[in-house]
């Protein structure tokens, strides 16, 4: 394909082009920038374009490869790697949102709250925090499965509420 058949072919397929890209990005703005990175690479390598096959497919495909490229880099980048001695990083308490101690609950207040609770609930919520599965704690307590998940819902939604003042 001659150089001036093939840039024309790649312009009329920009209106194309952006809507794919604003498909991918869900924004504006990264859907230009991925237009133009494509547009370029295509130009690139126009030297790869075999004649003869899918031109609209092939610059479609440099675009998704892009696409999947960068948002790929882009979740390497957002990897934190602690090189320190010690792993130092990574042991280091994390800010738990809250502004003073006073702002969170001790373990006495939580258990207190559980065990507050109907025995009905109680006992199998505890014994999901515990690691129990489901239907362990259903054979133990010969129960149905669908109570267990019920029972162990509700308790979870009575504990919110009941610490819904402290968010």
């Amino acid at each position: 394909m001659g150089s001036a058949k093939f840039q024309n072919n790649l312009m009329s397929l920009q209106a194309n082009l952006l809507n794919f890209a604003y498909m991918l990005t869900s924004n504006r703005d990264d859907a230009y920038d991925l237009l133009q990175d494509t547009t370029l690479k295509a130009l690139d390598n126009e030297d790869k374009y075999a004649e003869n096959t899918n031109f609209k497919g092939w610059v479609f495909t440099i675009m998704r490869n892009i696409f999947i490229n960068n948002y790929r880099r882009a979740g390497r980048a957002a990897t934190i790697i602690d090189t320190t001695d010690n792993l130092y990083h990574l042991n280091l308490s994390q800010d738990s949102g809250l502004e003073s101690p006073e702002g969170s609950y001790t373990a006495a207040e939580i258990t207190e709250a559980i065990e507050d609770l109907a025995k009905e609930y109680s006992v199998p919520f505890k014994m999901h925090v515990q690691g129990y599965k489901y239907n362990e704690i259903a054979d133990k307590m010969n129960l149905p499965l669908g109570t267990i998940k019920s029972r162990i819902f509700f308790a979870r939604k009575k504990l919110q509420a009941r610490f819904a003042d402290y968010r």
